[in-house]
């Protein structure tokens, strides 16, 4: 906190003002431990308060640096801190949050860091492949991770030469990035990943072309394929070379995204993709909804949303049965994906008979009630890959009775257990 309140000393001195460091680290402390402020907001509400007091206009304060000190991105070290940037747009995410302007990926020749503008900084849009000075920028920690704030005390600047990335150009109209094993892929980077399509799920979102779980002989990650890379559909059970995808991290994993530089190339081949065996006995707690009796696309067998597939439109849709299910050991939860014969198996309801029951009843719902109503609060231990947040079940078994030893063991034992090779 010390080395933050002198930052705003230092700025303050640049105009000539001498505001008394054990004052502005004071209002931070209180802000911050009293009243629980993120670091970020408390920073800028004690800045503007010696403004005011010291009736220093905020253009001339946050702006009117003809000559401002840079700092490079590798030396972004504090959450709070601030920071004049000259630096290139390597990537333009896809953004739906409307309090958001634009959101991405910014580098120099020492590093690369996420930016975010807020819509209310009024401020220009950026573009893909320019140079920019941005002045009076926040630094914002999030999964351990720094990343830039541009807000209305921040200010924009077009810059006629280009920024280096790395010590080269890193877009990927300048070259292709580097082939990597899904194992190895890690947030703020490039990579081109070959890999199968193991699962596409259900898409709403109109800013979606697709989202799943793509795989190789390494593992398995999760990607998104935005609409706006006007990029083919990909199917389930094929192989593909997906080229200069973007690798960033949500909630601490890492996920694969396709954008307008990205290129999607079919391959002739059947990547085996390295998955893990899990078991894991609990409670069955929830049937979520998109369970029982639903209807299929009969081209691409996705699940249909509101009578719609997501790529082939209205269609007349094919009967399925399955269960998501949600199990609680006690100690942890985990999501668990039933097919039809399993959930046949389970339930003593036949798909014939989930039709028959929805059409009586002139209603699908039913189904969904009565699956809820025989499964759940009873015992089960599942097995099967573990993908995602998801265990895929091969294999389900009934516990009548709650066995004391079988829980002991259970939870003893780690959740996800490799194979054998």
């Amino acid at each position: 906190m010390k080395q933050t309140a002198e930052s705003i000393r230092d700025r303050f001195m640049k105009l000539g003002i001498d505001v008394p460091v054990e004052d502005i680290e004071s209002r931070l402390d209180e802000l911050i431990k009293k009243f629980k402020v993120p670091s970020n907001e408390a920073q800028r509400s004690v800045t503007n308060y010696f403004l005011k007091k010291y009736s220093i206009p905020k253009n001339e304060f946050y702006v009117r640096q003809a000559e401002p000190q840079l700092t490079k991105i590798v030396d972004i070290v504090e959450n709070g801190q601030w920071a004049n940037l000259k630096a290139k747009v390597i990537q333009l995410w896809e953004n739906t949050h409307e309090s958001i302007s634009q959101v991405g990926l910014l580098g120099d020749e020492t590093g690369i860091i996420k930016f975010t503008i807020w819509k209310n900084a009024e401020l220009p849009l950026l573009e893909q492949g320019e140079s920019y000075l941005l002045r009076s920028v926040v630094v914002g920690e999030y999964n351990d991770r720094f990343q830039v704030q541009v807000n209305k005390n921040s200010s924009i600047e077009k810059l006629s030469e280009p920024i280096e990335v790395g010590g080269g150009d890193f877009t990927p109209a300048a070259r292709e990035a580097e082939l990597r094993n899904i194992a190895d892929l890690t947030g703020n980077q490039w990579a081109t990943v070959r890999g199968k399509v193991i699962q596409l799920w259900e898409n709403s979102h109109e800013s979606i072309e697709q989202a799943g779980l793509i795989g190789d002989e390494t593992g398995v990650i999760k990607f998104t394929n935005w609409a706006s890379s006007e990029l083919p559909d990909m199917e389930e059970g094929r192989s593909y070379l997906l080229k200069n995808v973007v690798v960033n991290e949500w909630n601490g994993k890492a996920q694969v995204q396709l954008n307008r530089s990205s290129s999607i190339e079919e391959l002739d081949e059947d990547i085996e993709v390295r998955t893990s065996m899990s078991s894991y006995f609990g409670a069955m707690v929830d049937i979520q909804t998109g369970s029982g009796l639903i209807k299929r696309c009969p081209e691409c067998k996705r699940a249909l949303v509101k009578g719609a597939c997501a790529e082939h439109g209205k269609v007349k849709g094919e009967y399925d049965l399955r269960i998501k299910a949600v199990l609680d050991s006690g100690t942890s939860t985990q999501d668990a994906l039933i097919n039809r014969e399993l959930t046949e198996e389970l339930s003593g309801i036949s798909l014939d008979s989930a039709i028959a029951m929805a059409a009586d009843a002139l209603d699908p719902g039913v189904v969904l009630d009565k699956l809820k109503h025989e499964l759940v609060g009873r015992y089960y231990t599942i097995t099967g890959h573990k993908l995602d947040r998801y265990i895929l079940v091969e294999s389900i078994t009934p516990r009548t009775s709650l066995d004391r030893e079988l829980l002991d063991q259970m939870l003893a034992e780690p959740i996800a257990q490799p194979e054998v090779e």
